[in-house]
């Protein structure tokens, strides 16, 4: 938001004083609410008297207060606006401005923000870019400092680099709002001093330190913890939810999984009452999901529709998450508070009819009330696609034969290393009919080899496709069975200077244009929506996928190289936590 509004503002207090005690006018009143109130857990028909941006008295309706405005709620449900503790715009592919305008009619009024994608591209540029975008928003976006730039260094190579002192900087800013996800987990244990550095430099700034502990247990997530890392988001099992609520770690429950839904209601639901610490995040919304289902609101239904009490899942998404972010002025409709609320048409679907932020009706049914001006983009985010023009021979991978064996990638989503004995011709390995490849190339101007990686159960294949969407470093990545068209695919995204491309039998078939960053489209929503949908088709045509772990989504954090098991990257074949790089796949070479 372009202000914050000053709510100790000693002039604002006393006006609200006298209009709570009926000696002057509200400026608005929302009449005949029914509030679902999250300290007592009970509904009670409300009126809500605003001055200005602070809410003055939420009492038993009163046909007799009077106001300058007034809103009648005809009896809906009525709630705090809901806050997201963790996500990334730019996996949305729009704008801020166009983000904001998908979620705030849907009921969002904060969100925490990682911009560490637009940093892994762009490095401080990137920050600037988001910090200077989420001022001029209805939506009041709460920029954090990236702490993995890239996300896991020696193993992969970014745009930006972030250490201790770029950190420490950013955050001494009074726009960046703490620490963002801790990725670099077990270098933190081991004691790496860049990554302590950083993670001391959140504690010493008096700001939240998020994390990313995925596959952590034991010993090893209770260190974590005790390093000062005081969220998590990344739990793929109600084991890992009720590990980290035993350490008092705040939950940050994302619905970027869906399949993990039910589990983690249930649990809950068994434990007999929502824990203070449990919050809730989007994480990533590919913005077909975003058009058609919105951001937190969806997440929200989700949990509903799968048996959690409403006034809990309302909970977790606004009083929860507003104590644990440190924002007592915001998750509750009371006298002293930040006028942000929602008026619900519907409470399980999560439908909102108006929004109020900071006590101005941003939105309704139809909309954003007022207009959003969209903020310039930076030039240090634009053309960030230097590579040179490809080659087929980029994406084979040269070997003595008769025959090779090659270390390969196994599995999605949770990959392993496997080994392979594989045939060579002509000095190069052949691909096996049960395999694909993979390729990344460093789209950053170092001059580094492309990177080719075999790889197993990943389906059957009958297209290429490739990405600047491939998390975290979001170097240009490529997917397919034939060189050919691998090297078309990746020569059209070249040429786009960022998107995803789709290309079967020397076709092209569908692209998605990204020249922000190599992430961001400047068309609307709905535009991005139906193009990313149609390529998301295109390649479903021409893959069979297999879920819940091989499936579209899998493809761009297929890279992800800090989380556990072996990725490939622009250095090659790489394993974080076993501290291991294979600048090829092939480990024996000239097996007869």
């Amino acid at each position: 938001m372009s202000t914050k509004p000053n709510l100790n503002d000693p002039i604002l207090r006393a006006e609200a004083v006298k209009a709570a005690r009926g000696l002057r006018p509200f400026d608005m009143l929302v009449r005949n609410g029914m509030m679902l109130d999250l300290i007592t857990g009970r509904e009670r028909p409300v009126d809500i008297g605003l001055i200005g941006p602070l809410i003055a008295s939420v009492h038993a309706p009163d046909p007799a207060r009077k106001a300058h405005a007034e809103l009648d709620a005809a009896g809906a449900y009525v709630v705090p606006g809901f806050i997201d503790t963790h996500m990334h715009v730019e996996s949305s592919m729009v704008t801020p401005a166009e983000y904001a305008r998908a979620v705030v009619p849907r009921g969002v009024t904060t969100a925490l923000w990682d911009p560490h994608e637009l940093a892994n591209v762009a490095g401080l540029s990137g920050v600037d870019y988001a910090c200077k975008a989420a001022k001029a928003l209805p939506l009041r976006i709460l920029p954090l400092a990236p702490t993995c730039v890239p996300s896991a260094p020696k193993f992969e190579q970014s745009g930006g680099d972030f250490g201790p002192s770029e950190v420490t900087s950013l955050l001494a800013r009074p726009d960046i709002h703490g620490a963002a996800e801790l990725m670099t987990m077990y270098q933190l244990l081991d004691g790496d001093p860049r990554v302590q550095g950083i993670v001391a430099a959140g504690l010493a700034s008096g700001k939240r330190v998020c994390g990313h502990g995925r596959g952590l247990t034991g010993g090893d997530l209770a260190a974590y913890a005790a390093a000062g890392v005081e969220t998590d988001h990344e739990l793929t099992s109600a084991a890992d939810l009720i590990a980290r609520l035993e350490l008092g770690m705040t939950i940050e429950l994302r619905g970027s999984h869906p399949h993990l839904i039910p589990e983690f209601t249930q649990a809950l639901i068994d434990l007999g009452h929502l824990p203070q610490t449990v919050t809730l995040c989007t994480d990533d919304v590919f913005p077909d999901d975003l058009h058609a289902k919105g951001g937190l609101n969806h997440v929200i239904a989700m949990l509903i529709a799968n048996g959690m009490p409403p006034a809990w899942a309302y909970c977790a998404a606004t009083l929860n998450a507003a104590s644990r972010i440190g924002r007592p002025e915001l998750g509750l409709i009371a006298p002293g508070k930040m006028a942000d609320f929602v008026i619900l048409s519907d409470l399980h679907k999560v439908t909102a009819s108006h929004v109020f932020v900071g006590g101005t009706l941003a939105a309704n049914a139809d909309g954003l009330i007022e207009p959003v001006p969209e903020t310039p983009t930076l030039p240090a985010i634009l053309n960030t696609v230097q590579t040179k023009a490809f080659e087929p021979s980029d994406f084979e991978v040269k070997a003595k034969g008769p025959m090779a064996r090659i270390a390969t990638l196994s599995k999605p989503r949770f990959p392993e290393w496997g080994t392979r004995d594989v045939d060579v011709k002509d000095g190069q390995l052949r691909l096996p009919d049960d395999m694909i490849r993979m390729s990344v190339c460093n789209r950053y101007g170092i001059g580094a080899p492309t990177r080719v990686a075999f790889m197993e159960n990943w389906g059957t294949w009958r297209a290429a496709f490739a990405t600047t969407v491939s998390h975290d470093s979001h170097n240009l990545t490529v997917f397919g069975r034939s060189p050919d068209d691998m090297t078309l695919a990746a020569n059209t995204l070249r040429d786009m200077q960022g998107g995803l491309v789709v290309v079967a039998n020397g076709e092209v078939m569908a692209t998605l244009m990204l020249p922000v960053a190599g992430l961001i489209s400047e068309k609307p929503l709905a535009v991005v929506a139906k193009e990313f949908a149609d390529l998301r088709a295109a390649l479903d045509a021409l893959v069979d996928w297999q879920p819940p772990y091989l499936v579209f989504k899998a493809l761009f954090g297929a890279s992800l190289v800090c989380n556990a098991g072996p990725r490939l990257s622009d250095v090659g074949l790489v394993d974080v936590f076993e501290g291991k790089i294979l600048e090829s796949c092939v480990v024996l070479d000239g097996i007869c």
